[in-house]
Order: C-alpha cells, then sequence, then structure tokens
C-alpha cells in the first residue's frame, strides 16, 4: 500500500482483482528501486545515457526547490517517485544565491544541497539545470539584477563581466555539488549538468559575439570536469562536446546535431503559466500522454515534465512582466503539492507501460510500418526475441481500425497505442482510466490569536498604518523629465514615486463650467496609480502581452497648486529575450488636456522621487521589530482605501490541508504570514469577451491559447501559504493594499478533496502486469475496472452518480444515456460505500451485458468523500 499525498493506493484490493492500474503500482515502484549507492560513471551513445554500463530509458520531472518550501520538498519529490518517475530536475536559480557580488545565500527554500539530498534518499537521479540564466518566467530569468549595473556588462554574449561572472557562479555551483560529493561521478544522484538555455532562439540577435559565447559557455562548462555530461537546450549550433536537446510541446521529430548523441526533451510543456488579467490555459491529459508516447516511439530516451510540481513564485520572484504569483502550469502535482488527477494518474500509467518496453527499446532497432495515411507503427526488436511496438494514429479528426501482425486494433483519433509485447495494448493515450477528483477551496474565517478584553469573547482586531502619498520622509532626487523605473529602484522595490505639482488659475474654464480636465499618461509599464491632490484618480497597467500602456482620464483639478503624485508599479522583470535587460519600465510622458491655452506638458516638469514605500523601509511586514511603528487600532478597518497596510494576528486554519489566501475582495498589493513573502496579490479579471471552452478537445496539436478556462473570473483568487509557515496561534498576517479593497472579507481557504469520479469502458486495455513478467510480456487480460481512492481518514459516503450503459457528460455533471443498468448505482454502494477505496469491474456479474448490444458500454462514477 502507497500514499501519494494524502491518497493511498493499494496494489491489490480486497476484492479479487488485479487490473492494469492497481499492478502498475507494484511494477513501477519495483522499477524505481535502484540504488543510487553505486552510481558513477555515466556516458552515453546514439541511444540512451548509459549508468553503469546500463543503458536507462528516463521520466523526468522538473521540481523548483524555491518554487515550494523545504517541508513540501519530501512529499513532492515522493509523489513524482510514485507517479512512475525515474528522475527530478530543477533549474539553479542565481539571483537567489548571489545576492550581490560574492554574497551567497543558500537558506530557507534556496537550500539547494538540502534539495538534492532529499531526491538522492527517495532513490531518484537529478538532472541540474545550472544555467545560470534560466529565464523561466523568473525574475530578470535568473539573472542578478545587480549584474546589469557592473559597468560595460551585456548579458548572454561574448562580453567579459558577465562571462566573468556567469563563470564564477557556475563554478561555484560545481564545487558545492563536488563538496557534498553529488555527481553520479562521486556516487551522488546527478546524472546530466545543463549550461545556458534556449540560447539557439536569441543568438543570431547578437551575431559572430553571440555564436563565439554559446561555443565558450559549452567548453566553460565541460572544463569544470563534473564527471557527467552537459547538455544545452534548444541550441541549433551545439558542440560535439555536450548534448542538445530539444524544449517544445512535441519533440518526437527531434534529432540530435550528431548521430552518436541520445534524443533528449529537457521541456514537454504539460500545461502553460499565466499572466495576470489573463484566461486560464489547460493541456489535457490525453495529449501529454501522446507527446511523450510518440517521443518514445521514435527513439526518445530522456523525456522531462516542464513542470511536474509548478508551485508558486513567491514573494517578487515572479517574472514576464505580469507572470501570476501562482505557477500552477497545470502540472501533474498542482500548486499546493497534490496530485492533479486525472493528469497525475493517467501519466502513471503511460510510465509504467513505456517501462514495460524499456529492454526492446533501448536494445533493439526499430522497424516502421505505415499502417495508413496518418496512421503507423514503430516495432523494437532486440536479440533476446524481446518486441515491443508504438501503434500511432496522429489523425486529428477520425479514430482508425489498422491490421497490425494479423490482428485488428483500434486507435482513436490522435493516439497511441503500447503493446510491450507486440500484441497486447496495455494502454492507449486517448483512453484515461484514472479517477478525477473534485477540489473546493473552502473558507475558513480568520480566526483571531487573541480574546477582546472588553467583549469577553474572539473578535479580530486589525492594525492599520496608511502610507503618504507622495514622497515620505526626504525625497530620494529632483530631476527635469523622467527616469527609467528600473534603473532608479534596482528592483529593490516594485514601486517608485513620481512627483510634482501644477498651478492652475482661477480663469480657467473647466472651473467656471464645473467640467474635469484630462489626464493622460504614457508609460514603458508596468502599472500606475495616479494620485492628485492625494486622491486617488485612476490606475491603469499593460498586460503581459504589452506592458506599456497609455490611458485617459478625467481629474479634478482646483484653482491654485494642485499636487500630481504618480506611483509607478513592476510586476516582476523582463526574463527572456534578445538584450531583455535593457527592457525598462515607467513614464515616458504626462500631460493634462483642456486648459484654456490647450495642452499642458508636464513631462519636463521638476519631479521629485522617491525610491519604495515608507511601510517596506519600516519593515512592516517582518514578524519581529515592528513594535515600535505607529500602528492604529481599529476594530474596523477601512475599506475601499488606497495605500494601507493591515495586520491581524490570527490562528491556523483547522485540519492539515494546503491553504491559500482568498484575496476576492480586494484590489493589489502584496502580502505575508509571519514574515514570509506570500507574494503579490491582483485578482484582476480576464473579460467575459475572451474566448473559453468548456470542455477541452485533446486531438490535434495543443498551442497555449487552444484551451483557456476562467472567462470573466479572476486570474489568481488564492495564494498559496506553506502549511509550514503557520504556527498553531500568534500568526501575523500582513497585507499591502495599492488602491482599496475590503479586508473584512479576506479569508483562509483549505484545499479539501470532496468527491472522486471515473469512467471506464469496456474496451480499454486492462492486462495484469507482474513485476516477474520480462521482456515487455504482459499478464492474462482482465475485466475493464473503476478504481476509486479517497484522500487518507476520509471514505466513500455517498455515490452521488453511477451508470452503466451510455452514461454522458463529465465529472460534476454525469447523466443517463438511452442505455441504462438499473442496478447500477446499488452495485456501486455495495462496493464502495463506507471504504477509503474501491475497485468496480466491468463484469457480467455487476452488470448486464445484454444491454444494447451494439453499442460499447462504459461506467460512469461520482462519489463523495468525506
Amino acid at each position: 500500500m502507497v500514499t501519494v499525498q494524502g491518497f493511498t493506493f493499494s496494489s491489490r484490493p480486497n476484492m479479487k482483482l488485479s487490473s492494469f492500474l492497481l499492478q502498475l503500482t507494484v511494477f513501477v515502484l519495483s522499477c524505481l528501486a535502484f540504488s543510487l549507492a553505486n552510481a558513477g560513471n555515466v556516458t552515453y551513445d546514439h541511444r540512451s545515457l548509459i549508468i553503469n554500463g546500463q543503458r536507462k530509458l528516463l521520466i523526468s520531472a522538473a521540481i523548483h526547490y524555491p518554487r515550494s518550501v523545504p517541508a513540501m520538498w519530501p512529499g513532492l519529490v515522493q509523489t513524482a517517485k510514485k507517479g512512475g518517475v525515474d528522475v527530478i530536475e530543477t533549474y539553479v536559480f542565481w539571483n537567489g544565491h548571489e545576492l550581490s557580488p560574492g554574497n551567497y545565500y543558500f537558506g530557507g527554500r534556496y537550500d539547494l544541497v538540502k534539495f538534492v539530498k532529499i531526491v538522492q534518499e527517495a532513490g531518484l537521479y537529478l538532472i541540474l539545470r545550472i544555467g545560470p540564466f534560466v529565464a523561466a518566467e523568473w525574475n530578470f530569468g535568473g539573472v542578478p539584477v545587480w549584474l546589469h549595473y557592473v559597468p560595460g556588462t551585456v548579458f548572454r554574449t561574448d562580453n567579459e563581466p558577465f562571462k566573468h561572472y556567469m563563470e564564477k557562479f557556475t563554478t561555484f555551483i560545481v564545487n558545492l555539488m563536488k563538496q557534498e560529493k553529488l555527481f553520479a561521478s562521486q556516487g551522488g544522484p546527478i546524472i546530466l549538468a545543463q549550461v545556458e538555455n534556449e540560447y539557439g532562439y536569441y543568438e543570431s540577435a547578437y551575431g559572430e559575439a553571440g555564436k563565439r559565447y554559446a561555443m565558450w559557455a559549452a567548453s566553460m562548462a565541460v572544463s569544470q570536469n563534473i564527471g557527467v555530461p552537459w547538455i544545452m537546450c534548444q541550441q541549433f549550433d551545439a558542440p560535439d562536446t555536450v548534448i542538445d536537446t530539444c524544449n517544445s510541446f512535441y519533440c518526437d521529430q527531434f534529432k540530435p546535431l550528431s548521430p552518436n548523441k541520445p534524443k533528449i526533451w529537457t521541456e514537454n510543456w504539460p500545461g502553460w503559466f499565466k499572466t495576470f488579467g489573463s484566461r486560464d490555459p489547460h493541456r489535457p491529459p490525453e495529449d501529454v500522454a501522446f507527446s511523450v508516447a510518440r517521443f518514445f516511439q521514435k527513439g526518445g530516451s530522456v523525456q522531462n515534465y516542464y513542470m511536474y510540481h509548478g508551485g508558486t513564485n513567491f514573494g517578487r520572484t515572479s517574472g514576464g512582466p505580469f507572470i501570476t504569483t501562482s505557477y500552477d502550469y497545470d502540472a501533474p502535482i498542482d500548486e499546493y503539492g497534490l496530485p492533479r488527477f486525472p493528469k497525475w494518474g493517467h501519466l502513471k500509467e503511460l510510465h509504467g507501460a513505456i517501462k514495460l518496453c524499456e529492454h526492446a527499446l533501448l536494445n533493439g532497432e526499430p522497424t516502421h510500418m505505415s499502417l495508413g495515411p496518418s496512421q503507423e507503427a514503430d516495432v523494437y526488436t532486440d536479440s533476446t526475441g524481446a518486441c515491443a511496438a508504438f501503434i500511432s494514429n496522429t489523425d486529428e479528426k477520425n479514430d482508425k481500425t489498422v491490421e497490425f501482425r494479423n490482428a485488428s486494433y483500434h486507435l482513436p483519433a490522435w493516439s497511441v497505442s503500447i503493446l510491450p509485447d507486440c500484441k497486447n495494448v496495455v494502454f492507449n493515450t486517448a483512453k484515461v482510466r484514472a479517477q478525477t477528483t473534485v477540489v473546493e477551496m473552502v473558507a475558513e474565517d480568520l480566526q483571531p490569536s487573541v480574546a477582546s478584553p472588553d467583549k469577553g469573547m474572539k473578535a479580530l482586531k486589525w492594525e492599520i498604518f496608511v502610507e503618504k502619498v507622495g514622497v515620505w520622509g526626504e525625497a530620494d532626487f529632483i530631476k527635469n523629465g523622467f527616469v527609467d523605473h528600473i534603473n532608479t529602484t534596482k528592483d529593490i522595490t516594485d514601486y517608485l514615486w513620481y512627483t510634482t505639482s501644477i498651478f492652475v488659475s482661477e480663469n480657467e474654464a473647466f472651473l467656471k463650467k464645473g467640467s474635469q480636465p484630462v489626464l493622460f499618461i504614457e508609460s514603458k509599464g508596468h502599472a500606475l496609480h495616479a494620485f492628485v491632490n492625494e486622491k486617488l484618480e485612476a490606475s491603469a497597467s499593460g498586460n503581459g502581452t504589452n506592458p506599456p500602456f497609455k490611458f485617459k482620464k478625467p481629474v479634478s483639478l482646483k484653482a491654485g497648486k494642485n499636487e500630481i503624485a504618480l506611483l509607478s508599479m513592476t510586476v516582476g522583470l523582463q526574463n527572456a529575450g534578445s538584450f531583455y535587460e535593457w527592457v525598462g519600465a515607467g513614464l515616458t510622458s504626462v500631460k493634462i488636456e483642456g486648459f484654456n491655452n490647450g495642452t499642458v506638458d508636464l513631462s519636463s516638469n521638476a519631479w521629485t522621487y522617491k525610491i519604495g514605500l515608507q511601510g517596506e523601509h519600516l519593515g512592516l511586514y517582518k514578524s519581529d521589530g515592528m513594535d515600535n511603528v505607529n500602528w492604529l487600532s481599529t476594530p474596523e478597518p477601512p475599506k475601499e482605501q488606497p495605500l494601507t497596510w493591515y495586520k491581524a494576528i490570527v490562528d491556523a486554519p483547522p485540519g492539515d490541508e494546503p491553504i491559500g489566501l482568498d484575496m476576492i475582495h480586494m484590489g493589489k498589493g502584496l502580502a505575508w504570514l509571519n514574515g514570509e513573502e506570500i507574494g503579490r496579490y491582483w485578482p484582476w479579471k480576464s473579460s467575459v469577451h475572451d474566448k473559453c471552452v468548456k470542455e477541452c478537445d485533446y486531438r490535434g496539436k495543443f498551442m497555449p491559447d487552444k484551451c483557456f478556462t476562467g472567462c470573466g473570473e479572476p486570474t489568481q483568487r488564492w495564494y498559496h501559504i506553506p502549511r509550514s509557515w503557520f504556527k498553531p496561534s500568534g500568526n501575523i498576517l500582513v497585507i499591502f493594499e495599492e488602491k482599496g479593497g475590503d479586508p473584512t472579507k479576506i479569508s483562509f481557504s483549505r484545499r479539501k478533496t470532496s468527491g472522486v469520479c471515473a469512467d471506464v469502458a469496456e474496451d480499454y486495455p486492462s492486462f495484469e502486469l507482474e513485476p516477474e513478467h520480462e521482456n515487455g510480456n504482459v499478464g492474462t487480460k482482465n475485466n475493464a475496472a473503476i478504481l476509486l481512492n479517497c484522500p487518507k481518514h476520509t471514505r466513500i459516503s455517498t455515490v452521488k452518480f453511477a451508470s452503466f450503459g451510455t452514461p454522458t457528460g463529465t465529472c460534476g455533471s454525469y447523466s443517463k444515456g438511452e442505455c441504462h443498468d438499473p442496478k447500477s448505482i446499488s452495485v456501486v454502494e455495495k462496493m464502495c460505500l463506507n471504504k477509503n477505496e474501491c475497485a468496480i469491474e466491468l463484469t457480467e456479474e455487476n452488470f448486464s451485458k445484454v444491454l444494447c448490444p451494439d453499442a460499447t458500454k462504459k461506467l460512469a462514477v461520482e462519489a463523495v468523500c468525506s
């Protein structure tokens, strides 16, 4: 019996059943029980990596250590392992480690050594993508902002200052890994290392200097003598000393530059990232599985999911700009650390099926067979007689039946069937047997940690601190015209005040008419709040597609002196592109239209500048050292008030489920718990006029805009707070609200699995897979079956829906079809009620097979877990 982040799976249920899914659990675990104690020699040939003389077919999972917390790392790694993964992959985040030149940090979320050792203890390998440029939707692509201000520096080209610091950091990381004996050549888990990242896209923009830089990067890396191969992804002219690899939604057609190199896929994107104000992208599990199966069908050897767990861009680490604090990525493990069903389960089954083919795939030469215009088979037979076949149908619309080795095989559109013995289909990428979970965010009101003495009962006590509009304290400097936002703040803060004033004559017509002049602002990005005479008059921003913006807004001016205070904000720095470090932000033009003499241009005025917020300077977000701050205590915190800091001391929410902070009723700002950076919040809604889908058609090539949901909804409503950040009581929650919201409606939410669903058809593959089956042999064909599993400590309390026949719909919206076995629900209740897990076989003993004899029947079930 194994437990995956709260879900328990038995290798064999109490009832007599040896379905594919159940036996696959045993098989996968046995496959992964290799010992890293003997890890050592890592080489390669044209077919695969060779570890200690053995070819390896490897499934890898990207988990970025700073996008979760150390308390989550063991569970994330175990969930990946139980999903059939052999390898964990991560970038190394330069700007999280080298905070200033030579000043290194490896604590907390940045404890890289601890993360690698957790992977090692789990018996998995690791791919270390040092970069140290990483892109990754991470602030400034992972390069420290301070490096941009080292005189003469140009990133990612034949530039001496950049190369000096890049080599210095790379060497530091390599030496740290060597010191801890973490390379495979030392008995550690690291089997591959990467230098640079997707430079092939941008190399030509740098001319010959770009090509020299790419060759230098490879040479510098190889000279580190780490004892394992180096890779360069999307490097179209990689030298022979490294392995070039593929990043894409599909890499089956990729071929390495050299016929002597193995085919490696460093980034298979099982979802996509989000930007504030955008819709929610999803990639169907059927298509992810299709892409993986096609890759191995066409000779692939190492495949990595980017991301397998996306996690959270805590604090100000998100890039873009406009990348959300959530980096969930629609990954097989969700942001909170829970397996995402059915994607996690479907891929787990896929991995088991591929592993059955490993020996034949790695030791046999492929034979290609055309079975139709869009149908083909690739057959691998080795010297022992082991035979494995992949039969694919790349038709985007039509199912097909093909003849292969004197047998007929039905192939759904856009699918691959895997035959580990060249006879029996054990898996088809389009047939999802894994359960789906019903996941809810259950609201929990903020509970105060201290009873109110005057009421004799617990009442939440708020404290507030209101920022001064414009310059607080001494001005940083005064300058005619505008400065670049990023060059001024050096990214130590999101915030920069631009302030000036304008004198309005009492003779202006708009004063006499009671009309309003129009404020017209242009900015390079990213966002702005405009205050006139200390009143918030307007807010505006760019977006993830186009960070610069313009806006016009009528404003109220008075006779005499008027104070103009513009709060400019960044929302993560550019993280990729040619010469990306030179992309700026901040104001470029400020005008006011509607004066008697026309338009007044304030752009060349004397502007007074202030970097950051007073609350940041005072450290209001820190869990200690705030006693000397003049917080104002209030039982009723102000609502819809801009530039306000809120503080409350609260208990931890009950239970052990993951926690999100519900900010739907707030505007935009930053949040902390006990001094830990939750991150930027901004419940910006996407347009109701955008195109979204109710159900995604998995068939056909996927692109990020194919399957959007969430039109008219906030891109991000909940903000992950790791459980390890909470104390039982006395938790200090601090919010900085920029433009106004209702803090009384802030709540915690428990991420709870409240139900499970599954639907399986009679024709779904179901073979017994035993660990002792060698050379891809499979066991006896079983009846198709549904397996339902509730989280630990819960049971199936209600069967909401069950129908054997021709049910329609999806989880949460099933309905009976024209064909329905009336005893369906009683059969399911008998087998499942009050159990943590149950399995229901589609047998004649359980269901009537004489119903609608011409239809392929299926069983659909939805149950409540409590």
